[in-house]
């Protein structure tokens, strides 16, 4: 996957445009179901079982399933670590957070016998959030490169304008650059200004930590129905919610000490996205005997209408003994985002009061994203959302296993890869938990183990390009949900 250009300092390169591309798009569109420690642990695969909140994200059939009403509360720790090697050499960094995956509450009603024609025997209704991805990782990539530096991508964008021009093009990555003396000017031969700059095309350590956290959420409000216990219907509308942050610090170090008039110079950028959207998602479950249970559901696009990115930067260089520092402005941009609809197909087979096993399998198409904004047209970046991704194929597993007032459950799933061709991005997560259970008050602990992998490239241009970055990423997750029935 050499031309999956996941540039991570290269963003402010284009103005306005800066941080809106086929990286964000996919970053918001994909999903990652946590919700109960219950569900997390059976792998997210509750599309046929139901009676689990979670399925107001993936089934919303799933609520129908309910007999009496209840509230949810799951608090959890995750930690996200990313493994890199860059040109022979190691850099591993993790990070840890604290959140809630899931907060609901379920109304169940039952419908007296006779009141209607129609066999209907409980109607639901429920408010609540799940969350379906988080942010939290941390990463550490450094390796030497003895061909280029991110200056000569620099004075590529640059050698056609003049100085006083710098400015007002490339305020947050160029004009910096240029302040502090990364970039310079000298005369020719012929007496013609040029640009050139102190730090040499190659020879040096080129170093990125990179921080990021926060999550998205989803607010849901539904509604379904049971028909005389073989036909469950529901639906939600979903209100999912962004909050995206992240700190790059991207530097180029002469290590041995050997470059004239250079020791380094670092590039901070900090990023802040924030929005709200909204979904539809349809479900119905057929439970046609004791032991089977079939479901389906529909996810319309979800539409983010105020996605909001906040960002600012800084420069510095140790130029021999000087040093000089560069803060740009603050960079605010709205825009919209719509993601991939989503079918989900699922069955769960039923052994009686002892347990159960369960798979979803989802599809969705990541080359239907597109980003719009009132004052630019996206173009280019739509152009690459549909050459560079594809469709994806996601599959969950779980079982549950009941003795005395516990369970047993366990879980794995396999999320595809987004891309058109290759499998970077393929997603996989292990799962384990334990539930215990009173008459109305049940505990359920769950971890979930996360794994994928993908090529980074820290910047790549026509011209330009580093060596691809191994990445390997880790997630652990602890949910803890506490359920009290009503």
């Amino acid at each position: 996957m050499k031309r999956i250009k996941l540039t991570g300092i290269l963003l402010l390169i284009m103005g306005l445009a800066q941080a809106q591309d086929e990286v964000d798009a996919l970053r918001f569109s994909q999903s990652f179901y946590q919700g109960t420690a219950r569900s997390m642990a059976m792998g997210g695969a509750f599309g046929a079982l139901g009676a689990d909140f979670s399925t107001l994200s993936t089934n919303p059939a799933g609520l129908g399933l309910y007999r009496s009403s209840e509230f949810t509360f799951t608090p959890e720790i995750s930690t996200g670590k990313t493994a890199s090697t860059y040109n022979g050499m190691f850099g591993e960094d993790s990070r840890t957070n604290m959140g809630i995956s899931n907060l609901g509450f379920i109304i169940t009603n039952p419908i007296p016998e006779g009141t209607t024609s129609i066999p209907w025997k409980y109607y639901q209704f429920a408010f609540g959030m799940n969350r379906t991805n988080s942010f939290n990782n941390r990463s550490f990539i450094r390796g030497d490169n003895a061909e280029h530096s991110l200056v000569d991508v620099y004075l590529d964008e640059v050698w056609n304008y003049y100085p006083d021009e710098i400015e007002g093009n490339f305020p947050f990555d160029i004009y910096p650059a240029w302040y502090v003396y990364v970039i310079d000017t000298i005369r020719d031969n012929n007496g013609d200004l040029i640009y050139t700059s102190p730090v040499p095309p190659g020879g040096i350590r080129q170093q990125e930590l990179t921080k990021s956290w926060g999550s998205s959420s989803e607010w849901l409000f539904a509604a379904s129905a049971n028909l005389d216990d073989k036909l469950f219907l529901g639906a939600t509308v979903g209100l999912p919610y962004i909050r995206y942050f992240r700190e790059t610090v991207y530097s180029e170090i002469d290590i041995a000490d050997t470059i004239a008039f250079f020791d380094e110079w670092n590039y901070r950028e900090t990023l802040e996205t924030h929005g709200w959207g909204i979904n539809l998602k349809l479900g119905a479950i057929l439970w046609p005997v004791d032991w089977l249970r079939i479901g389906a559901a529909f996810h319309t696009p979800t539409y983010y209408y105020g996605l909001k990115d906040v960002w600012y930067t800084s420069t510095d260089a140790q130029l021999g003994p000087d040093y000089n520092r560069k803060d740009s402005p603050t960079g605010e941009y709205e825009y919209e985002l719509s993601t991939p609809l989503k079918a989900i197909g699922s069955v769960a087979f039923i052994i009686g009061k002892y347990g159960s096993l369960s798979a979803d399998y989802e599809f969705v198409d990541y080359s239907n994203m597109k980003l719009r904004a009132t004052d630019y047209n996206f173009t280019s970046e739509n152009d690459a959302i549909k050459n560079l991704y594809g469709s994806a194929s996601n599959l969950r597993f779980g079982t549950e296993w009941r003795y005395s007032s516990f369970s047993f459950r366990a879980g794995y799933a396999i999320y595809g890869s987004p891309y058109a061709q290759g499998n970077d991005f393929e997603h996989t997560n292990l799962s384990f938990g334990i539930g215990y259970s009173e008459r109305d008050f049940s505990l359920d602990l769950a971890y979930v183990n996360g794994q994928s992998s993908n090529n980074y490239y820290l910047y790549s241009t026509e011209n330009w390009e580093t060596n691809p970055t191994r990445q390997e990423f880790t997630s652990n997750h602890f949910a803890l949900t506490a359920r009290f029935k009503f």
